[in-house]
């Protein structure tokens, strides 16, 4: 009985590269998300300006 070993898992600590790469990748991804929203922002804002100068719409309410 004293002769079997059961092979278990060893356990290793974190590994500071993995979790470094691991972070730079979630990091431009939720950046890229937030530029690309920060963009569209912009480009409504961008047609309102636009459409304002050209006349197409008013921000005065009419009194009718």
């Amino acid at each position: 009985m004293a002769g079997h070993r059961v092979a278990h898992a060893t356990l290793k600590g974190p590994s500071a590269v993995k979790e470094i790469l691991i972070a730079t990748a979630l990091g431009i991804a939720a950046g890229s998300v937030w530029k690309m929203h920060h963009w569209n922002e912009q480009r409504k804002v961008r047609a309102f300006y636009d459409m304002l100068d050209k006349g197409e719409i008013t921000v005065v309410a009419s009194e009718e």
